[in-house]
């Protein structure tokens, strides 16, 4: 088992190594994403409409406790494997990389508005808390696996280009194919995180909020 774990830790390594551009890409247009959405939370005028989408998250989240989390789980898990699907068609054809890239930035700029705005509403302390317990440790697995869907996506466009005989093209579909399936479940797998545990913790702590 021990060298088992230690084969796969050498394999991401070296894909890591090998494809260093491709993820340096990804990670700047994400990183470029989460600065624009806390950009646009510092330069907006209305920030009352900022305290209302966190206070009227924050209501909805009190409701949770004697809530449907199976019901929340399945839509959470449906959201994330009809992402995985799009990032995967889009990776498929050449001239879907900006979609996948613009998919990218998006989830980034979320990111740096839900934060920005936790902490704008809420405070310094209670943001960062409330931003610990409600996206930190979804995220953790979420964030990483679009990187490497987002990696896989530029790394079959690459391929295509270099070699466009039809045994290439299938082997790459199939290899890109292979990584979605895998981050799908590691979507899931974020899913149940989000629901069975931030949410419980949310549950229990959003009192003092």
């Amino acid at each position: 088992m021990q060298k088992k774990k230690s084969e796969i830790y050498i394999a991401i390594k070296e894909d890591i190594f090998k494809n260093a551009k491709s993820y340096f890409i990804v990670i700047m247009i994400f990183t470029i994403g989460v600065f624009l959405g806390v950009m646009f939370i510092n330069q907006t005028e209305n920030k009352g409409e900022i305290e209302k989408y966190i206070n009227t998250y924050v209501d909805e989240t009190k409701t949770l406790e004697n809530g449907d989390y199976l019901g929340e789980l399945t839509k959470d898990i449906k959201s994330n494997i009809t992402l995985v699907i799009l990032l995967w068609f889009a990776g498929t054809t050449i001239i879907g990389i900006p979609i996948v890239l613009g998919i990218i930035l998006f989830r980034g700029f979320c990111l740096g508005y839900t934060i920005a705005s936790c902490v704008y509403v809420l405070g310094r302390m209670k943001g960062i808390i409330f931003i610990i317990i409600t996206i930190f440790l979804q995220n953790i697995i979420f964030i990483p696996a679009l990187m490497i869907l987002g990696v896989s996506s530029i790394k079959l466009y690459m391929s295509i280009i270099k070699d466009r005989r039809k045994e290439n093209i299938k082997i790459s579909i199939l290899k890109h194919s292979i990584v979605s399936l895998v981050i799908m479940l590691a979507l899931i797998l974020s899913s149940i995180i989000k629901i069975e545990i931030s949410y419980r913790l949310i549950v229990n702590l959003i009192k003092y909020f």
